[in-house]
């Protein structure tokens, strides 16, 4: 497995803010404990490089560097919710040619390469009360999700295509539910401008049991990001928008509430730019070796 020799910097993101809370379930799936992604704001998706992490965002990222390389983390998150991820690729028929892609990386471009992820949150264990307040038996909340992605260069051109396929367990209290959900992406690779463009559809699905045969949707997103290596410095910059396919993503704050001396109520006002930076991810990274 290599090692990362490089500095991450993160100059600015968003995605505090950014997040449509309270729409969907399996919300665990847009929770990112790979370093280098919380570094870059969480869901930077033109990373193509040996970060076994990032198909897992992208699956278009998906390459033979990747080979026989594992990615374990974990995060310790407030009270004792607890998250994890577990990454690994292999390459079959590994032999051919190699491409470069900037600051002296090759890829292989021959053999086909399968990724494997798995994620999983466990909320911990809280104290149950049936509905006059009398205590019960406590209850915990575990949900994970397990997944499969390939990805291929299209002839002739520096596009490459990817797909994850995954399955998804959830358990909270008495109530199970099982999901299916694919992701789609695709990266443009420009070696002469070191440019990286990409889109990813990620988290289309269904569930196929419910929660008590209720039935919701699962947090669905488009996202697209460029970014490009300095040419005079060792850096890359990176520029993501998440959530396209929904523009207003903001939610008044009720603590924000104002009332005139008529008692009139007016609501937070929501402007242009509050929405444009919870669509917006900016990151760089630092490579000093090449210094």
């Amino acid at each position: 497995m290599k090692t990362f020799t490089k500095l991450f910097i993160f100059l600015s993101a968003f995605n505090v803010n950014s997040q449509i809370a309270g729409e969907s379930t399996y919300e665990f799936l847009n929770i990112s404990s790979s370093p280098r992604q919380l570094a870059l704001g969480g869901k930077e998706i033109t990373l193509f490089d040996f970060d076994v992490n990032q198909p897992s965002i992208n699956p278009a990222s998906i390459n033979s560097r990747m080979d026989n390389n594992l990615a374990i983390n974990f995060s310790n998150y407030f009270s004792d919710i607890k998250y994890g991820t577990a990454a690994y690729a292999h390459t079959f028929n590994n032999r051919g040619n190699t491409l470069h892609f900037g600051l002296a990386h090759t890829f292989n471009n021959r053999g086909n390469t399968l990724h494997f992820g798995l994620s999983y949150i466990d909320y911990g264990e809280f104290p149950g009360y049936d509905e006059q307040g009398n205590a019960t038996n406590d209850f915990t909340g575990k949900e994970s999700a397990f997944s499969v992605g390939y990805s291929s260069k299209i002839n002739y051109l520096p596009i490459y295509v990817g797909l994850n396929l995954r399955l998804i367990t959830s358990s909270l209290e008495q109530y199970n539910s099982i999901g299916i959900s694919t992701d789609l992406g695709v990266i443009y690779i420009n070696s002469e401008m070191n440019l990286n463009i990409a889109m990813v559809i990620r988290n289309f699905g269904t569930q196929i049991k419910a929660y008590n045969d209720i039935y919701e949707s699962l947090p669905f997103e488009i996202d697209i990001g460029v970014s490009q290596l300095l040419e005079n410095a060792p850096v890359r910059w990176y520029l993501t928008f998440e959530n396209v396919q929904k523009w207003n993503i903001a939610l008044s704050n009720p603590s924000r509430l104002t009332t005139d001396l008529d008692g009139n109520i007016t609501e937070e006002k929501i402007t242009f730019f509050n929405n444009i930076f919870r669509h917006l991810l900016i990151g760089a990274e630092l490579f000093p070796e090449s210094i």
